[in-house]
């Protein structure tokens, strides 16, 4: 049996040995993920000790936040070139290391030149890691049931802040913020130990100088101009409606725990503890849509419907929320219309990227993934400054972060229309893969 690409659309018999050390694989995939999203919400975290240490304003924080996001996004444009030329286990390794080197300047010299220099780094080392993880795991799993797989490495986000964010809150308040970036550089060190001893490919995806051919030595299916790809109307309002919800993660990564300290009045301590009420909800409901819409697809249901409609719907729900958020005055309803409204939107993530992968060749996943999360990452860029501009001219910092956050679900919400008007995954495979897949139009 050979792992051609007229295999790679339909399930591939890969032993409950193989379905196990798939799904541990995984796992390990999620948790290096973990790692990131605790990099990136180790800011937030610090952000209000930070700046009465170094005297900064809260736009020169979000200023900090956006830069960020610069160099992630040019970070994501290089996940191709990685993929095409390091194995994905030396790829991985080498990214981990440098977001663990990156915590450490500003321990040794606290300033505002070192926090932006070492954020830039680590934004620029942290761009390409995303498609390469979502490569590996799809590389274990067949495009039918990718909707799990993404869900739980989409899931790590809110895994860092409902785990790993109260712990680093404590550490933060009880030994000071330096030791929140030790911790987090240690961490990274010892997870690439783990994984060059664990981790090897699936038989769904190669990377590196074995992306030509498959373990038996078959072509793969040719590939595509990448503009193909990238022309397709899926792509196009798929990567602004992600866009448009990153943003909001970019802003809760950023931003949550100042607004409810300084905004909304709760303690430092249970600031960062409440950082994971948004990330629990979204949790729940990425795991929910993605296993049920997995099912679904193996039942014959369209991916335009389970991939495309189901998220956005979700996005229009969370849009509706944070519209009415200036109008609350209650700090805890003011936290719980912030949490459903993340919860909903969150499931773009993992159901929008698994669409993505389906609408490219298998040996173009990780480069076509590395532009859509590189183009995700501008919502990033922008919205955090903007916020702490907002909350800077605002007449309270309640105030200007509701303002935010409503703002945040109106572009959302817009988005998701577009995507409901013009994403159609199936469509959009046989326009881009048609002679390889057997269909044209």
């Amino acid at each position: 049996m050979t792992h051609s690409t007229a295999t790679l659309d339909a399930p591939v018999d890969i032993g409950s040995e193989s379905r196990r050390r798939a799904w541990g694989l995984t796992a390990l995939l999620v948790l290096l993920y973990v790692v990131n999203y605790a990099d990136k919400a180790v800011l937030g975290i610090i952000a209000q000790p930070l700046a009465q240490e170094l005297g900064l304003s809260s736009s020169q924080i979000g200023l900090v936040g956006s830069l960020f996001f610069l160099t992630f996004t040019v970070g994501g444009f290089f996940a191709g070139v990685l993929n095409r030329w390091m194995s994905l286990r030396w790829a991985l390794v080498l990214l981990a290391l440098a977001w663990s080197v990156a915590m450490l300047p500003l321990v040794v010299a606290a300033s505002f030149v070192v926090l932006l220099g070492s954020r830039l780094l680590l934004g620029l080392a942290e761009g390409p890691s995303s498609a390469l993880l979502h490569t590996g795991a799809y590389s274990w799993h067949a495009p039918a049931k990718r909707g799990l797989p993404s869900a739980l490495l989409a899931g790590a986000a809110s895994i860092a802040k409902i785990a790993v964010a109260p712990a680093l809150a404590f550490v933060t308040v009880t030994f000071g913020w330096r030791y929140a970036l030790i911790a987090l550089s240690v961490i990274g060190v010892v997870w690439c130990a783990v994984w060059l001893t664990a981790w090897s490919e699936g038989p769904y995806i190669r990377s590196g100088k074995s992306a030509t051919t498959d373990a038996d030595g078959d072509a793969e299916e040719p590939a595509v101009p990448w503009s193909r790809i990238f022309r397709t109307r899926t792509f196009i309002s798929g990567a602004l409606l992600v866009m448009s919800v990153y943003a909001l993660v970019a802003v809760v990564l950023t931003w949550l725990p100042s607004y409810f300290e300084v905004g909304l009045g709760y303690s430092r301590l249970q600031a960062g503890s409440m950082f994971a009420f948004p990330s629990i909800a979204g949790l729940i409901l990425m795991l929910l849509t993605s296993v049920i819409g997995d099912r679904l697809l193996v039942r014959g249901s369209t991916s335009r419907i389970v991939r495309i409609i189901v998220p956005a719907v979700g996005v229009l729900i969370c849009g509706a929320i944070l519209l009415a958020l200036p109008s609350i005055d209650t700090p805890a309803l003011a936290v719980l219309v912030v949490s459903v409204g993340y919860g909903f939107a969150a499931s773009v993530f993992p159901l929008l990227n698994s669409a993505i992968s389906e609408i490219c060749p298998p040996r173009q996943t990780a480069g076509t993934l590395g532009v859509f999360l590189a183009i995700m990452a501008v919502g990033g860029l922008v919205a955090p400054y903007a916020t702490g501009l907002i909350v800077d001219a605002a007449s309270s910092p309640a105030a200007g972060y509701a303002t935010a956050f409503q703002a945040l679900g109106l572009v959302a919400a817009v988005c998701a229309v577009l995507a409901l008007i013009l994403a159609n995954p199936e469509r959009d495979k046989k326009l881009v893969r048609g002679d390889s897949v057997g269909s044209t139009r």
